[in-house]
């Protein structure tokens, strides 16, 4: 009998480690679980500028923006942000950013589902712009000033927390904006109320405010000395070319060319995509300073034809028809 107990008594106790054994392998599994969700939600959601060291989250990474989730997924807002900080750092007043305002622009008349989609869920909701983006509302008339706009108040805060003056040339209602987060003040280029309006020291972010040759006229105009000026996503060349020929630095630059792409993020290098027929991109080749956009145009092309001939057509259905 006393033996039988204390085989009982070994048994009771074996039990009872192992089961702690057990509880302890569920917590730790727990855990780790845990540790895994919170790896992933910051990977799916980004760093918002936080200190986390995970740099593609927290810059963009350093390609091209992946078409077209990079308009609704803030990668272009976390590479534009880094470019001009670094730009700034680096001791560059002047300076360029230049993308599609929205995912499809030459189709923005049109109302593609793309379109509509930034309109509603990302431009609209972001500024809390009165009214929506719905048939006939001034969002939906007037898609790309707004999104510049909204595109402005993401990159107002790379100026390590200058007051931003936003100027525009487009057609904007500020009144309909509820939301432009840290901008300080909105005007018209060149307007009297701008000039007036101007504070030492600040920040100011240029829309579209035209040809070239007038920039220097409007950081004259709008701008206090040594503080940073951006002219953003002008919408035409006067010099037919990438980039500008005044001097202000392209931090961030994102074109379009046949079949293809240009992109550069400050202070990387310049580099040329090709736009396969599924839509996803190709890195081709860097290039040490700024290339011609002929020779850019070109290198891409001749790929193109190379590869796919007459079947990488954005256009055409059947031919890799993507729109």
């Amino acid at each position: 009998f006393f033996f039988s107990c204390s085989v009982l008594r070994f048994y009771y106790i074996l039990l009872i480690a192992c089961l702690q054994f057990v509880s302890f392998l569920l917590a730790a599994m727990f855990s780790l679980g845990l540790v895994l969700l919170l790896l992933l939600i910051i990977i799916l959601v980004g760093s918002n500028g936080s200190s986390l060291a995970f740099i593609p989250l927290l810059d963009g990474g350093k390609m091209m923006p992946t078409l077209y989730d990079g308009w609704f997924n803030e990668q272009i807002v976390k590479q534009a942000r880094t470019a001009v900080s670094k730009a700034i750092s680096s001791g560059k007043i002047n300076m360029e950013v230049n993308f599609p305002p929205v995912p499809n622009v030459e189709e923005v008349r049109f109302g593609t589902p793309l379109n509509q989609r930034f309109g509603k869920t990302t431009v609209g909701q972001d500024l809390q712009v009165v009214g929506g983006y719905k048939p006939g509302s001034e969002l939906s008339r007037d898609l790309i000033a707004y999104s510049n706009v909204y595109w402005a108040k993401k990159l107002a805060s790379s100026f390590g927390g200058k007051p931003v003056g936003l100027l525009t040339a487009e057609r904007v209602n500020f009144s309909l904006c509820k939301n432009i987060g840290a901008i300080s003040r909105t005007g018209f280029v060149l307007s009297d109320q701008a000039r007036k309006a101007g504070r030492n020291g600040e920040a100011i972010i240029a829309i579209n405010p035209g040809g070239e040759e007038t920039w220097t006229r409007i950081v004259a105009a709008h701008s206090s000395p040594n503080a940073p000026f951006v002219v953003l996503n002008n919408a035409y060349s006067t010099s037919y070319d990438l980039g500008n020929t005044k001097g202000f630095e392209e931090v961030y630059y994102l074109k379009r060319i046949s079949k293809g792409w240009v992109f550069r993020s400050f202070p990387g290098k310049w580099q040329a995509y090709i736009e396969r027929p599924d839509g996803t991109c190709e890195l081709l080749k860097e290039f040490a300073t700024k290339p011609s956009l002929r020779d850019a145009a070109s290198l891409v092309r001749e790929e193109s034809f190379k590869r796919y001939a007459i079947f990488n057509d954005r256009w055409s259905q059947g031919f890799g028809g993507r729109l």
